[in-house]
């Protein structure tokens, strides 16, 4: 069973979950209500990323979920199986979806949707409450529902998300793979502060004042981050 991994520089709030094969880069911060959790695939965290409170990042088979550097997730924001490549902003209740990408210095407005198996090119925009839809991804109005069903028939929402065929899933069957693969939490054990494995790191990033010129040590070790990752899932 695999233990959350945190840099000694990161900060994860009394409240936040941490569940599973999860880690945390230097310098990161997982606020208050926040959960990560590893469903069947790793999260990865990079460094100088803000978790605000009350978002859900999920890992699933398939499709590991991945932050790169300086990301930051909006409160009550939604990432499950997707790889968002660095210096982006996921804003307050915005969702991206499994398998999509998005790029680096992309930024997902407030409530926008990057739905399935998207690519969302560097830099673009998703506007506030919009759809962003496709591979290169195509961005619609929310109004326009038309457009939205026909970009998303081809991504195949319920066969990537759900493991279903067919288009017309059976919520019955949904919710039956759901139990079984969330049963393992059953399994989980909570880890007491300072239990998790914390995360080999690199020399230290210098701070003000400092004497860059002198070299740091290659044999010291790293100490225990003492926070509390909380091995559950909610």
């Amino acid at each position: 069973m695999s233990s959350p991994k945190v840099a000694e520089s990161a900060y994860i709030a009394p409240t936040a979950v941490l569940c599973g094969d999860v880690t945390v880069g230097p310098h990161s911060r997982v606020l208050f209500g926040a959960v990560i959790t590893a469903e069947g695939g790793p999260v990865e965290i990079g460094s100088h990323c803000v978790i605000m409170e009350n978002a859900v990042i999920r890992g699933v088979p398939r499709h590991p979920t991945r932050l790169g550097d300086h990301v930051l997730v909006g409160p009550h924001a939604s990432l499950t199986g997707c790889v968002i490549e660095g210096d982006t902003r996921i804003a307050t209740g915005a969702v991206v979806f499994n398998g999509a990408r998005v790029g680096v210095g992309a930024d997902v407005e407030f409530h926008a949707v990057v739905h399935v198996n998207t690519v969302l090119a560097a830099g673009t925009v998703v506007p506030m409450g919009w759809f962003a839809g496709g591979d290169p991804a195509q961005l619609v109005a929310p109004g326009d529902w038309e457009r939205i069903r026909d970009l998303m028939a081809p991504l195949d929402y319920a066969g990537t998300v759900f493991g279903v065929g067919g288009t017309d899933p059976v919520m019955p069957d949904i919710a039956r793979r759901y139990s079984r693969s969330l049963a393992l939490h059953n399994r989980d054990r909570v880890l007491p502060p300072g239990q998790h494995d914390p995360l080999p790191t690199g020399p230290a990033e210098p701070q003000a004042g400092e004497d860059t010129n002198v070299r740091p040590d290659r044999h010291a070790t790293t100490r225990s981050t003492k926070i509390a990752a909380d091995d559950r899932f909610l």
